[in-house]
């Protein structure tokens, strides 16, 4: 690898105390009042699930989306561990807090959505595993991911508490959690698009492939990378720092190549299996399809000049644009163009809302604590 330099990193340090940090206490209050109803009285106390949705915004969004919106580590990893790209180092740290903490609250969503919760041992008690099941896979890859995590970020925690001979054990031991980490998100994100094959007919056709698999893994790389340039974005402007467009622009260039050979499959695909007329059709599903394909052609356009990626509020559109593209090609898989025949329907209640503010506003409020206590980001002083 080749050898570059770049500043050590320090906790920002500042107070933890302001409208942000006071507004995710609130949302997460409001969502731990709600849970105590949920756990209490059941599903039905506190959501619109039924028979015909048995999931709702817990799995689609909390999970599915919120797993997306967390490979920004695992995108960023690959570039530095298994390409080599050592220029992108300083990524590593914030993307992988943000991806840990994504990706453990999705955790927590799957327990928020089971209704009977109290038996969720169940899935990993030899006796009860069903090793060909598509959910078995993608519950075990996103427990253990969660764990290589905690460990990936643990030397951030050690160097603060002065823990350098733990430290260095952890780091020798880091080649093999480092791999860990690139395969089992690989894994679990492409499986989350198996989960909607099975599911057949009940699905749209413009969202039923068996490409789906691929489609979820290429979106979930650049989703990532999406996020890195959103969190990157946010993060420069909260804390005063210079923007670190000497590696966010190189980087948008390799997430636009994975982008184009995402639409290149997904419009392919569409097209061979001859579900393009549905997208032309009067519907909401239809709308949906172009929303989806508007959000991650833009990009293309905004940002394809380099001159265009040089610029941070572009970078920050651009990355907002396929957070948003890659979830509604999510929600609308699940939900929107799910589709269980009879007279079932489903709206998320308020409390399910909430409950879903209150996860992302935890992930927030944990980044900023993190952030601010321990060392993630590269030293720096304020910019005012």
């Amino acid at each position: 690898m080749a050898n570059h330099q770049h500043a050590a990193p320090a906790p920002v340090g500042g107070s933890l105390v302001n409208i942000v940090t006071l507004s995710c206490g609130v949302l997460i209050a409001l969502m731990a009042a709600i849970l105590v109803v949920r756990f209490l009285f059941g599903l039905g106390a506190v959501t619109n699930l039924n028979d015909g949705y048995p999931w709702g915004i817990w799995i689609a969004v909390d999970v599915v989306i919120g797993s997306a919106f967390a490979c920004g580590g695992f995108s960023v990893a690959m570039l530095v561990y298994i390409f080599n790209k050592g220029e992108y180092h300083p990524l590593v740290r914030p993307a992988l807090l943000a991806s840990l903490f994504g990706y453990t609250l999705a955790g927590a969503g799957v327990i928020f959505d089971l209704g009977r919760w109290w038996n969720v041992w169940n899935m990993f008690w030899p006796g009860s595993i069903n090793p060909n099941s598509v959910m078995f896979e993608v519950a075990v890859c996103i427990t253990l991911y969660i764990v290589v995590m905690w460990i990936e970020f643990s030397p951030a925690v050690l160097e603060q508490m002065g823990r350098h001979d733990t430290r260095k054990k952890v780091n020798k031991a880091m080649f093999f959690i480092i791999a860990l980490g690139t395969v089992l998100p690989m894994m679990h994100q492409s499986s989350l698009g198996t989960l909607l094959v099975v599911m057949g007919g009940q699905v749209h056709p413009l969202w039923q492939t068996p490409a789906l698999p691929l489609l979820y893994l290429l979106s979930a790389i650049f989703m990532g990378y999406a996020v890195v340039l959103f969190e990157s974005c946010l993060t420069s402007t909260a804390y005063r720092r210079k923007l670190e467009t000497q590696m966010l622009t190189p980087m948008a260039k390799i997430m636009l190549g994975i982008l184009a050979v995402f639409i290149v499959v997904r419009l392919g695909d569409v097209i061979v299996r001859g579900a393009l007329p549905l997208a032309f059709a009067p519907s909401v599903e239809a709308l949906m399809f172009w929303l989806e394909m508007a959000c991650f052609i833009a990009p293309l356009i905004l940002i394809g000049a380099e001159s265009n990626r040089r610029n941070p509020a572009k970078l920050f559109l651009a990355g907002v644009l396929l957070m948003l593209g890659g979830a509604l090609m999510r929600l609308s898989g699940f939900l929107i163009g799910y589709e269980t025949g009879g007279d079932f329907n489903y709206f998320p209640t308020l409390a399910e809302v909430l409950v879903t503010a209150g996860l992302f506003a935890a992930e927030v409020l944990g980044y900023i604590i993190i952030t601010r206590r321990f060392p993630v980001l590269p030293r720096e002083e304020a910019i005012h």
